[in-house]
């Protein structure tokens, strides 16, 4: 049996201030692409698949996966199609259970 080594990530980076000195500055947390389109989705009007696919960087049909997958976990989302042929924007209306407001 062979130790494989594993790479462990620093929690801290350093970053010079002055020359000669460096000080340990901590890491941002990242936002996925998930917070983001819950984000989009949870405003009040809501969003239309081609606005935050294009945000988001994906392709209209990877976008539309995302929100089915948003739904199976929990999450109500609302199509309103106003008449006048603009696109269908979706708004989350429901978070899931065991999530706050």
């Amino acid at each position: 049996m062979t130790n494989i080594p594993t790479k462990k990530t620093p929690k801290l980076t350093t970053a010079p201030i002055r020359p000669g000195k460096k000080t340990q500055v901590p890491r941002r947390s990242k936002v996925t692409k998930k917070a983001k389109l819950i984000s989009f989705l949870s405003k009040d009007h809501g969003a239309d698949i081609g606005s935050f696919s294009k945000k988001l960087g994906w392709l209209p049909h990877t976008t539309r996966a995302a929100l089915s997958k948003l739904r199976k976990s929990g999450y109500v989302i609302t199509p309103a199609k106003s008449g006048s042929g603009k696109l269908t924007r979706y708004r989350i209306t429901s978070l899931p259970a065991g999530q706050g407001a």
